[in-house]
């Protein structure tokens, strides 16, 4: 997964508005704000659907 810095500075996240951070592993941008969704990462193009996120566990 490659995402320049300067885009992971911008996005946020759709659902809560809370900042993404990478999970290099999972392919995933994980949300830290309130939310705590995981939005995938498909050919390092970030997927920021809410219907397309992983909840988070509980």
């Amino acid at each position: 997964m490659k995402l320049d810095d300067w885009l992971l500075e911008i996005l946020a996240c759709p659902n809560c508005k809370g900042p993404l951070r990478p999970d290099e592993k999972a392919a995933e941008l994980v949300c830290g704000g309130d939310c705590g969704y995981a939005y995938p990462v498909r050919d390092d193009i970030p997927v920021l659907l809410v219907d397309e996120a992983r909840a988070p566990a509980s």
